[in-house]
């Protein structure tokens, strides 16, 4: 096992965390001091009001699409419409860790409404990656999330980087937040590559969803608006959705740690040293779906979100007692630490290029 040394904030305790006294592993003890604050405790009040607020901004929206009519106007439905999407896929992310409901089949279900037909993202895709996602964050070899593709995450995924990862990766710093305007299509476009795939569940259902999830999108488009109108809807709406998820998504684990080679440490420490908090109030909660608590999320990925905040105040304080590192920020610092990480690893190909 190695770590990556490419960013600074936070590195592996430099001596043998003290461990407090009784059985279990160190997450084992965590977990009891969790259940006993009785934060794994379902909320289904919460989620009522939560599906039912999202529910009615998705139909509130839509109506109000319709009530403008062929209207330079709809450009702020596009806008606004792009932030209840974003609302939608936080919802389906909940729902697809089982915080709503404790069985799967309804989470699915309602996963699928969310996912494929509201917003045309597919969920068995999107479960199939964020799983291997949460069972190995930051792994170059094992996490999905930190493959490279477009962007570099390590010196040494940029020394061997090649095609577009090459072309982008010695700016890639200045070029993440323009990139994260294509997001909202790549979602749409993976979605549709991944019913290829011979492994996807339901493959009829998750297509027959995405499909007519894109009929009633183009058809309300190009039937209420003019040509030159849809096409600027269109662009509006998926761009800034790519950007708002982007911007949910980016705090998370970028510029924290990575792992390569076969070993990982302890379950814990592979969460807590891979992830980053956000500090806000409930404004913050709400924009990003309780994903700014991303520690205490990627320990009990079933928590319902609004016991993610207490959660926060019980697993800091282990993590101290402990010794293990526990990194929070501020939103705006978040992302300046995830962007100079980014240019730091693309010093190679930046390199490479003036010597040539």
């Amino acid at each position: 096992m190695t770590f990556s040394i490419d960013d600074p904030v936070t590195a592996a305790p430099t001596a043998a965390p003290a461990r407090p006294s009784g059985p279990g592993s160190d997450f084992a003890r965590l977990s009891r001091r969790i259940g006993e604050a009785g934060l794994l405790d379902r909320r289904p009040g919460y989620y009522t009001a939560r599906l039912g607020l999202v529910i009615a901004a998705l139909l509130g929206g839509g109506a109000a699409f319709f009530a403008l009519g062929d209207s330079w106007w709809q450009l702020a439905v596009a806008a606004a419409m792009a932030v209840v999407f974003g609302q939608v896929a936080l919802v389906a992310h909940d729902l697809a860790h089982r915080q709503v409901f404790r069985r799967r089949r309804p989470s699915e279900t309602w996963g699928r409404l969310f996912g494929n037909l509201a917003i045309g993202m597919s969920y068995g895709w999107w479960m199939n990656k964020h799983t291997r996602h949460h069972a190995n964050p930051n792994h170059e070899e094992l996490d999905p999330d930190v493959a490279p593709d477009l962007l570099v995450w390590s010196t040494d995924q940029a020394r061997n980087s090649s095609g577009l990862a090459r072309v982008i990766g010695g700016h890639q710093a200045f070029l993440f937040f323009p990139l994260l305007t294509l997001e909202g299509f790549n979602l749409h476009v993976s979605s549709m590559r991944a019913l290829r795939s011979p492994s996807m569940k339901n493959r009829g259902l998750e297509g027959a969803l995405l499909l007519l999830h894109l009929a009633a999108y183009l058809s309300a488009l190009f039937l209420v608006l003019s040509p030159g109108k849809a096409v600027a809807f269109l662009a509006v709406h998926q761009c800034l959705f790519g950007v708002y998820l982007g911007c949910t998504f980016a705090p998370n684990h970028k510029g924290m740690p990575t792992f390569t080679g076969d070993e990982r440490p302890d379950f814990l420490r592979r969460q807590v040293l891979t992830s980053r908090n956000v500090r806000g109030g409930r404004f913050t909660d709400v924009m990003l779906g309780g994903l700014n608590y991303q520690i205490e999320h990627h320990l009990f990925p079933s928590m319902p979100t609004p016991h993610l905040r207490r959660a926060r105040v019980i697993v800091r304080a282990y993590c101290a007692e402990i010794g293990v590192p526990y990194h929070e920020t501020g939103l705006l610092r978040s992302y300046y630490e995830a962007l100079a990480h980014l240019h730091r690893v693309g010093e190679p190909i930046r390199r490479q290029r003036g010597a040539s």
